[in-house]
C-alpha cells in the first residue's frame, strides 16, 4: 500500500471564503458556507453531534476539513494474482452471499464469494449483520483489504473495505482515498459519504480567492480545482498540488497581512523621542561591565527608531542570558528623559518583579519613579528611586500613573486585563486599557512577546491621545528566519547573538535510566559544594485516569515526594507549579535565591525570568516532551553565576529518534541553531505560539522551506507596491480583512 502523509496530526483547513454572497442548492434548499451541518442531506442529529466534536459545525467547516493522509487504492488486481501480505484492491461480482453466527465468540459472520474473469475469492465480514441487507447476489463491488489464510489454509479477504459499482465514480476504493482525522462515532468513510455530494453540488460555483496574475506567477491550481483535488485526487501528485495551493494561500495572506500592517503602521504618528546622548553616556559609564557589540547595535537600532515620527515596531531577540533587559532599560531611560512614560509587560509575576528589581538597580541614580502592577495581589508597590520603597494602594498607583508621576510602570497581563472593580474616578477609564491611563505614554515594552496574542499586543499599542506609543517586543526564544519573515513580518528585528564575557558553557548530557543513580550522586556532590539544583517535570500531578504510557510521565508532586523521602532525605527540597498562588510562588523563589533549600522541583513555570546564580544543575524529566527551544530555555536557568553548570536530559522513552533529537542539545549551545533544528523536527505549529494563526499542518510544513517563503513574501510585497491600499485587488482586500479579523479574535 502506498500511503502518503499530508501532515503529522489533525489537519483542519480554515474556511478562506467566509459566508459570502455565494450560495447554492442542495435538494432544492439554499445552502451557504454557514449552513449548520445538521441541515445537510445524509446528516442526522446524532451524526451532527459527532461531527461537531471534530469542530465541523457548518458546511464550510466540512468543505475545509482537509485529509490528514491518503491511501492509494487505485491499483486493481486480478483475483488470480492475490498474494498474502499485500494490501490489494479487486473488482468482481458477488456470486454467493449468506450470514451465519459464530457460537465460539458469539458474533455474526457475513460470508460471500466474489468472482472476476480470472477466479474467485471468499470474503468475510465480522459483526456487520446489516451487510446482508445492503448487499445482494449479483452486485458488482470493489473491495480493498489484506488477504489472509483461514483455518483450512485457504486465502480469504477479511473485513475488506467495499463499495458498490454504479455509473458514478467510487469514493472509498479503487482510487486515491482521503483519510480524515476521526473521533469515536465518525469515520473517514462517513465523512467522504456526506462531503462528496456537497462538493459536487458547488464544484463549479466556488469563486476564486486570488488574482489570476498570482495564480500564474506561483503556478497554482485554481481554488475550485484545489478544493476538489485535496479531497478526491486522481493521483498523489494531484493531492500534492492541491496542498501547495492552500499552503501558498495561507503563507501569502500572512505575508500580505504583515507587509500591509507595516505600511499602515508607518502612516501613524508617534512621539518623536530624540537620543539624549549625555544621559546615555552617563548611564554607560555607570555600568560595571561593557555592552557587547550585539547589545550596542540593538540599542542604536531601537533609539534610531524611537527618534522617528512614526511608531517603532521592533522585536529584540537574543539567546538566554544575552543581556536583552539592559537594552530595554536603555530604551526606557532615553524615553523617560525625553518626558515620556514607559510601560513594561511580562508574562508572569515572577518575571515582572524581577524586571522591577533590575530596572531599579540600574536606574537608581537617575531620579526615575517606577511602579509595579500585578493581578492577584491586594497591594501594589512603587519605588521612588531616590527614597525607600513606598507601598501604596492600587488606586493611588493608577492616579500617579495618570498624573505622570510614574515614569515606568511594570506589570503582567493585569495591565490590559479587564478591571474587576470599577475605578472610583471616571478619569481613570483608560483609552489604552480601559483600566490604566497614562499622561504621556511613549514606549511599550513586551517581554516574551510570543506568549501574548495579537489582540493583547494591539491593546497595549492602542492610541494614547493622537499618537501611538513605540513598541519593543523581546523574546529569549530565537525565531527561525522563515517565521521572522512571515508570522512576525510586520516587525523589524534586532538580534543579540553574543554572550557576555565570562559565561562558562553548560555541560549537557542525555541520561538513561541506568545512569539515574549516578546522576543523583553527582547532584548531591554539587549541593555539598554549596550549589543548588532544579528538577523539571512535565506535569503537576498524576491522575487516576492515566494510562500505562502516561504513568511514565513525571509529575512534580510525585517527584517531590520521592526525592524528599527516598533519594535525598537529608537535603532541603521544595516544589513549584502553576496552581500555586503568586504569593506562594514568589515566597518559594525568594527562599531559593536566598539558599534556604537545595533542590527546587518544578513545572515549566521556571522557563523564563528565573535568576538563581547559585544553581548549577538542571535536571529535566521527560525531556522528550519538550521542544528544543524550550529545553534551551530551561538550561538557561543555570550557568548564570561563576560556577560550572550542568544540564541532564532524561527522556520518558529511549527510542532512537527521541535520543537523537535530544543529542542536538549536547552538540549546540546556541539558541539560534537549536531553533532551526526544532523547526525542522517539530514544525512551526508547536513553535512559540504559532498555533494561534489557525493554519492546517501542511501549510506549517512550508515554513521549513526558506526559498518558498521568500518567493511568497516577494509576491505579497509586489502586490502592495502596485496597490498599497489593495484598491486594485478587491478580492484580496476583502479576504485580508476577514483574515485579519480572524487573527485578532484569536
Amino acid at each position: 500500500m502506498d500511503r502518503m502523509r499530508a501532515c503529522g496530526a489533525c489537519d483542519r483547513g480554515s474556511n478562506p471564503l467566509g459566508d459570502t454572497h455565494f450560495n447554492y442548492l442542495i435538494n432544492s434548499k439554499i445552502m451557504t458556507f454557514s449552513t449548520p451541518i445538521e441541515e445537510l442531506p445524509r446528516v442526522g442529529p446524532a451524526f451532527a453531534k459527532k461531527l461537531k466534536a471534530l469542530k465541523i459545525k457548518t458546511l464550510g467547516d466540512l468543505l475545509f476539513y482537509f485529509p490528514r493522509a491518503y491511501e492509494d487504492l487505485s491499483q486493481i488486481s486480478k483475483i488470480k494474482d492475490i498474494k498474502l501480505g499485500e494490501h490489494i484492491t479487486i473488482y468482481g461480482k458477488i456470486i454467493e452471499l449468506g450470514q451465519e453466527r459464530s457460537w465460539i465468540k458469539k458474533m455474526s459472520l457475513t460470508k460471500g464469494i466474489v468472482q472476476d474473469e480470472t477466479g474467485s475469492v471468499e470474503v468475510i465480514w465480522f459483526n456487520q449483520p446489516y451487510l446482508i441487507k445492503s448487499l445482494k447476489k449479483g452486485d458488482e463491488l470493489m473491495l480493498s483489504g489484506k488477504p489472509v489464510l483461514d483455518k483450512n489454509g485457504h486465502i480469504i479477504l477479511s473485513s475488506p473495505i467495499y463499495e458498490k459499482i454504479s455509473l458514478k465514480e467510487t469514493i472509498h476504493v479503487g482510487r486515491i482515498v482521503p483519510i480524515y482525522p476521526e473521533t469515536r462515532g465518525t469515520s473517514s468513510r462517513l465523512i467522504r459519504y456526506i462531503l462528496r455530494p456537497a462538493l459536487l453540488a458547488i464544484k463549479n460555483k466556488i469563486p476564486e480567492t486570488l488574482p489570476e496574475k498570482i495564480i500564474k506567477e506561483a503556478n497554482l491550481l485554481s481554488f475550485r480545482d484545489a478544493l476538489e483535488k485535496i479531497h478526491f485526487p486522481t493521483s498523489l501528485k494531484e493531492a500534492e498540488k492541491a496542498r501547495e495551493r492552500f499552503a501558498f494561500e495561507n503563507i501569502f495572506y500572512i505575508s500580505l497581512f504583515g507587509a500591509k500592517n507595516k505600511i499602515d503602521f508607518q502612516k501613524e504618528k508617534a512621539p518623536t523621542i530624540p537620543i539624549n546622548q549625555s544621559v546615555l553616556n552617563r548611564f554607560y559609564n555607570s555600568l560595571p561591565f561593557e555592552l557587547t557589540s550585539g547589545q550596542k547595535r540593538a540599542c542604536q537600532q531601537i533609539l534610531n527608531d524611537m527618534s522617528r515620527s512614526f511608531p517603532m515596531n521592533r522585536l529584540l531577540q537574543g539567546d538566554v542570558g544575552s543581556g536583552k533587559t539592559i537594552v530595554a532599560v536603555i530604551a526606557a531611560l532615553n524615553a523617560v528623559k525625553n518626558k515620556n512614560q514607559v510601560v513594561v509587560m511580562a508574562p508572569t509575576e515572577i518575571l515582572a518583579k524581577q524586571h522591577f528589581k533590575t530596572f531599579f538597580q540600574f536606574l537608581k541614580d537617575f531620579n526615575i519613579n517606577i511602579g509595579l502592577l500585578t493581578g492577584k495581589e491586594d497591594k501594589y508597590y512603587s519605588k521612588k528611586l531616590k527614597n525607600d520603597t513606598v507601598e501604596i494602594s492600587r488606586q493611588k498607583l493608577l492616579e500617579k500613573t495618570a498624573n505622570g508621576e510614574i515614569d515606568i510602570l511594570i506589570g503582567t497581563h493585569a495591565l490590559i486585563a479587564p478591571s474587576r472593580k470599577k475605578p472610583k474616578k471616571k478619569s481613570l477609564k483608560s483609552p489604552l486599557t480601559a483600566k490604566i491611563i497614562f499622561k504621556n505614554l511613549g514606549l511599550v515594552i513586551v517581554d516574551e512577546q510570543h506568549r501574548f496574542g495579537v489582540a493583547q499586543r494591539a491593546a497595549l499599542c492602542a492610541k494614547n491621545s493622537d499618537k501611538i506609543p513605540h513598541l519593543l517586543s523581546m523574546t529569549a526564544t530565537p525565531i527561525p528566519r522563515t517565521l521572522a519573515l512571515t508570522i512576525w513580518g510586520d516587525l523589524d528585528v534586532s538580534t543579540i547573538k553574543e554572550m557576555p564575557q565570562g559565561r562558562k558553557k553548560i555541560i549537557t548530557k542525555v541520561i538513561t535510566e541506568n545512569e539515574r543513580t549516578e546522576t543523583y550522586k553527582f547532584i548531591e556532590s554539587e549541593i555539598k559544594k554549596g550549589r543548588q539544583a532544579f528538577v523539571i517535570c512535565p506535569r503537576i500531578e498524576s491522575s487516576e485516569q492515566d494510562t500505562e504510557t502516561q504513568l511514565e510521565i513525571k509529575a512534580v508532586k510525585d517527584e517531590y515526594k520521592k526525592l524528599s523521602e527516598k533519594i535525598f532525605p537529608n537535603l532541603k527540597i521544595e516544589m513549584l507549579h502553576g496552581k500555586m498562588t503568586p504569593k506562594e510562588k514568589e515566597k518559594i523563589m525568594k527562599s531559593f535565591r536566598a539558599k534556604k533549600f537545595d533542590i527546587l522541583v518544578s513545572t515549566s513555570v521556571v522557563e523564563v525570568g528565573i535568576d538563581v546564580p547559585n544553581a548549577t544543575v538542571m535536571m529535566i524529566e521527560g525531556a522528550d516532551r519538550f521542544g528544543l527551544a524550550q529545553l534551551h530555555q530551561f538550561r538557561g536557568r543555570v550557568g548564570r553565576g561563576e560556577h560550572q553548570s550542568y544540564c541532564f536530559l532524561i527522556a520518558s522513552s529511549e527510542n532512537n529518534p527521541t535520543t537523537q533529537r535530544l543529542r542536538a542539545m549536547t552538540k549546540y549551545d546556541n539558541g539560534f541553531e537549536l531553533s532551526e533544528i526544532d523547526l525542522k523536527i517539530r514544525g512551526p505549529g508547536d513553535f512559540v505560539g504559532v498555533r494561534q494563526w489557525g493554519l492546517p499542518d501542511f501549510a506549517f510544513e512550508s515554513f521549513k522551506n526558506p526559498s518558498h517563503i521568500e518567493k511568497t513574501k516577494k509576491i505579497a510585497e509586489s502586490i502592495l507596491q502596485e496597490s498599497p491600499d489593495l484598491s486594485k485587488f478587491p478580492i484580496l482586500a476583502a479576504r485580508l480583512e476577514a483574515f485579519e479579523s480572524k487573527i485578532h479574535l484569536e
